[in-house]
């Protein structure tokens, strides 16, 4: 526990600065009411703009009246220098700012990209996204807390645990005991038991802040496919740092495989090594996919709404029970998969470190 805080620490910031070069998308909002009501609702735009990333942070919305929290924008270009502004100088992506703008179709669509000789350039761009946002909030939250329950475990040390250290402490020690001793080892686990937990309750408290509608949640962290991908690195790069001589032995000269699927043709090594690759993709990709399949489907009952109300309000109201009720039931299911993919994830990181550390005999 004393160890926790301080890989929190570096943890974070490898987060913080790996998604900011697939910042975000924010949906254009219509120049005036007449383009609104002549617009036909899109459900895939719809859907797209709510679960990708965004230079501003959105609160709510009265009519035509949109309330926003503007972020800052970063980012270098080749051609004229740094720069550093904040997003509410593009007026919701109709305005052009020091040469700047944020693009509202192709292959940019909705990142900021500057016009040279006609042509739409990416800059190199470190802007904080609402994404990058959210993970600073979830850092500050589950550094109080595991900073709070360290001195609480100082202060009452031989006591019965009080107020949060009596919430946590059960979730460390469902970790330590069923997740980390079976799949790693009695002799090692506690090395790998400050990763374990970060991961854990990082991937846990920003599946719960992205389903909140409302400041400081909505952001879809964990349905970032750049951020799953740093996760399933950190994976990586700790399984492969620590593996021993038995695990590489068993990738390379794999025991108890008929020669023949070795020499000539090096069959059996080529697919241990494709493993050692495709491990922490499977990590990655499960994480995204899970999260932002149960936001799309979320969504996906709230445009029925819209479709049904474009061919007549009645059938849009109708149609409103029905979604409402389908989607409290993905909420309540949704509370359910949070927790299942942090645990998911910690529970696959540690059986690989556990298999990348076993003595063979």
């Amino acid at each position: 526990m004393k160890n926790i805080h301080r890989f929190l620490l570096i943890f974070f910031l490898a987060l913080n600065v790996m998604p900011v070069f697939a910042s975000g998308d924010e949906h254009a909002e219509p120049a005036s009411q007449e383009t609104h009501e002549k617009e036909k609702f899109e459900p895939g735009n719809f859907i797209m703009d709510h679960i990708a990333d965004s230079y501003d942070w959105h609160v709510f919305s009265v009519g035509d009246f949109h309330a926003t929290m503007p972020l800052p924008v970063i980012v270098y270009s080749q051609h004229s220098g740094f720069h550093m502004f904040m997003s509410s100088n593009f007026h919701h992506g109709h305005s052009v700012y020091e040469g700047f703008s944020i693009a509202n179709e192709g292959e940019y669509r909705g990142k900021v990209v500057e016009m040279v000789n006609g042509h739409e350039v990416r800059p190199f761009d470190i802007s904080m996204t609402k994404n990058v946002v959210a993970m600073l909030i979830s850092m500050v939250i589950l550094l109080w807390v595991f900073i709070s329950v360290a001195k609480s475990y100082t202060r009452r040390k031989g006591k019965a645990p009080v107020g949060l250290q009596s919430f946590v402490e059960p979730i460390i020690i469902f970790i330590r005991d069923e997740i980390a001793k079976p799949a790693i080892g009695e002799k090692t686990y506690a090395k790998y038991m400050p990763y374990l937990l970060t991961i854990f309750f990082f991937i846990w408290l920003n599946n719960l802040m992205g389903m909140v509608p409302f400041l400081p949640g909505g952001a879809n962290v964990t349905g970032n496919i750049t951020i799953t991908m740093v996760l399933a690195l950190f994976t990586f790069v700790i399984t492969s740092v620590n593996a021993n001589k038995s695990y590489w032995k068993h990738i390379v000269n794999t025991p108890g495989v008929p020669w023949w699927l070795k020499f000539p043709v090096p069959l059996m090594p080529l697919v241990e090594v494709m493993g050692v690759f495709t491990k922490p993709f499977v990590l990655m990709v499960r994480l995204f996919a899970n999260i932002t399949a149960g936001h799309m489907i979320v969504l996906a009952f709230v445009s029925l709404i819209f479709i049904f109300g474009q061919i007549s309000p009645g059938l849009g109201y109708g149609t409103s029970v029905v979604s409402v009720l389908f989607v409290v039931f993905m909420d309540m299911l949704e509370l359910l998969v949070a927790l299942i993919q942090a645990y998911v994830f910690t529970l696959l990181s540690a059986l690989y470190f556990g298999m990348a550390t076993e003595e063979h005999h």
